[in-house]
């Protein structure tokens, strides 16, 4: 028998249900991977007016209120779910706009206000979460 066996390899461990936040940041990593996530407003602007949004994600702390009003009357035109979060500094590091160094903390995280998904990428618990989110707040 050799000294390393392929069955240890730990899953990672869940605290019971996953909250909205995390599954949000699953499902950015996985759509970023399969190309599918645009990030900033003329990105986000082109994929909502194209209709390939699936999901949207906007941030509430953004500077300027007609971003917001842009990007909520898109979504609201084209019956685009969409998603507040907190902040554009945590959205920025959910979607993949920074650096990131040998401990894996984010460094040089810039700020992003909006971010579009037009392509899921791998299905994964988190997805699942996330529509049913959506669902409820129907």
């Amino acid at each position: 028998m050799s000294d390393v066996e392929g069955d240890d390899v730990a899953a990672p461990a869940s605290s019971g249900p996953m909250d909205i936040n995390t599954a949000i940041q699953e499902v950015l990593k996985e759509a970023l991977i399969a190309d599918g996530l645009s990030r900033g407003l003329r990105e986000s602007a082109k994929a909502l007016d194209q209709r390939k949004a699936l999901l949207c994600v906007l941030s509430e702390n953004c500077d300027e209120p007609m971003y917001k009003k842009l990007v909520t009357a898109l979504c609201m035109e084209h019956n685009i779910p969409l998603i507040k979060v907190d902040s554009n500094m945590k959205l920025g590091e959910w979607a993949g706009l920074c650096k990131i160094d040998q401990d894996g903390k984010a460094r040089k995280v810039v700020k992003c206000s909006c971010a579009v998904i037009s392509n899921w990428g791998k299905e994964t618990p988190a997805h699942d979460v996330l529509k049913e989110y959506l669902k409820s707040q129907k």
